[in-house]
């Protein structure tokens, strides 16, 4: 399974903004996907994850601002983030986790930097 992120970029606090990312290869196999991200100095933490079956998780810090979706077919998944705050800066990581004969991988997409002015 390979990742491509999108969106991210600078947005002063209260903001908005959404990030976006599109699976490839064998996407029949994904059991969730989400996002971590990892701030200055800071070790790398779970956002927000969606399952195949869409349940959904979020981190204390974000829930009621962030909103996980994903997209049919169910290759994407999306960010929602509002009220973003200057503790949300960081770089954001799209992440599946799928099965492979079997056996459970993770795949990451590259890191997208959401930058948070106070």
């Amino acid at each position: 399974v390979q990742l491509q992120a999108s969106g991210g970029g600078l947005v002063q606090a209260g903001g908005s903004l959404r990030l976006s990312c599109a699976a490839s290869g064998s996407i029949l196999s994904i059991i969730a996907m989400g996002w971590f991200r990892q701030g200055p100095g800071k070790q790398r933490e779970l956002v927000a994850r969606i399952t195949s079956h869409g349940g959904t998780n979020y981190a204390d810090s974000v829930k009621g601002r962030f909103t996980i979706s994903r997209d049919n077919p169910k290759n994407k998944v999306g960010l929602q983030m509002n009220s973003l705050k200057p503790e949300d800066t960081a770089v954001y990581y799209c992440y599946a986790n799928y099965d492979g004969s079997g056996v459970e991988y993770d795949s990451w997409g590259q890191g997208t930097l959401v930058t948070v002015s106070s």
